[in-house]
């Protein structure tokens, strides 16, 4: 069996209940599309459980690559002495992070032995940008904004990062002429698509964001039948 979900932003206590919502096993496997981290209580915890689950798949979100960026920059030590010396661009970034809810994976990278947060920054860094899945009859194209900065004839690796995990998509296009093919994706909250806390559908565009960590729901969608779980 084949699920997705996305945007679970720390989420990790209904991340388990919806694995265990869905009775999933080792022979199922799971896509996470971006936005596992910032927000939410528990994000170090999430990253901690899939890196050991080998059918779990995760992609990166903004969120991911606005914590790699910082992460990463700061050599994995974070203290007032090396934040003092970063430049004016590195703090800009820092803000921006801090503001869209990296403090808590930020105190919680902090709180690893040196070794841990090494190993899960190479983790995150390892996250694909999109993933192509063929279930019977249907294909998916998992990502997690959509594709920003669409045009005709536009080849999947000539979009870049930030228009794939941040610019956001028009939903009212159908992207690809064939309809057995679906854009899946997360990042915009779909209360504000259709005004409820549910996965959103339109001219095969599926959008899963459906709010996890700020008042809605956490939304899996099994892909082999199409059939929505929420907790």
């Amino acid at each position: 069996m084949l699920y997705a979900m996305s945007d679970l932003h720390g989420e990790y206590q209904k991340y388990l209940a919806m694995l265990e919502k869905i009775k999933f096993s080792q022979e199922d496997t799971l896509y996470l599309l971006g936005d596992l981290v910032d927000r939410g209580p528990e994000p170090v915890k999430i990253l901690q459980d899939i890196m050991q689950r080998p059918n779990v798949y995760p992609l990166l979100g903004n969120h991911e690559v606005m914590a790699i960026y910082v992460l990463k920059q700061l050599l994995l030590e974070v203290t007032e002495e090396t934040i003092s010396q970063v430049d004016t661009y590195l703090m800009e970034n820092i803000f921006i992070w801090q503001r869209n809810g990296g403090g808590v994976t930020l105190e919680q990278f902090q709180a690893l032995p040196f070794r841990e947060r090494r190993q899960l920054l190479e983790f995150m860094e390892g996250f694909g940008w999109y993933e192509t899945v063929d279930v019977g009859e249907r294909a998916f194209l998992l990502v997690h904004a959509g594709l920003g900065n669409y045009r005709p004839g536009k080849k999947l690796e000539e979009y870049s990062l930030e228009e794939l995990t941040m610019v956001r998509p028009d939903y009212q296009t159908q992207y690809f002429p064939d309809d057995s093919i679906y854009v899946l994706s997360g990042h915009t909250p779909t209360k504000l698509l259709g005004g409820k806390w549910e996965i959103y559908r339109s001219h095969n565009n599926i959008v899963l964001d459906c709010g996890a960590a700020i008042g809605g729901r956490l939304a899996c969608l099994w892909l082999d039948t199409m059939e929505e779980f929420y907790l």
